[in-house]
């Protein structure tokens, strides 16, 4: 069975009450919004790099603190990752193009 999403956010939940001394996951949650999104950022960034010089091996390793920074802002934030899966689910409803297209504008 693959390591999913879901699984990674129950175990950030675990993470997320030891002390920050211990967990990196606790640093940054006693952080706050702005420094996980800091790093949230970072991570990105350093994605976005990997993707242009086409080192396959680093966007993986990105990719995945992409996805685990996300999942720490989120819970910062209090929006349930089931938020964000249902609304790619409604966004897989139509085509891509048309998703954008009716987007509010501004």
């Amino acid at each position: 069975m693959a390591f999913t999403l879901e699984q990674l956010d129950a175990f950030l939940a675990e993470r997320a009450k030891a002390s920050p001394d211990q967990s990196y996951t606790a640093k940054l949650i006693a952080g706050g919004p702005a420094y996980a999104g800091k790093k949230l950022g970072e991570e990105a960034v350093e994605a976005v790099i990997a993707t242009v010089e086409g080192d396959l091996k680093g966007l993986k390793m990105e990719a995945a603190d992409v996805l685990y920074h996300l999942l720490v802002v989120l819970r910062l934030r209090g929006v349930p990752l089931q938020d964000v899966l249902a609304e790619l689910e409604r966004r897989t409803a139509q085509s891509g193009l048309a998703e954008k297209a009716a987007r509010p504008q501004g």
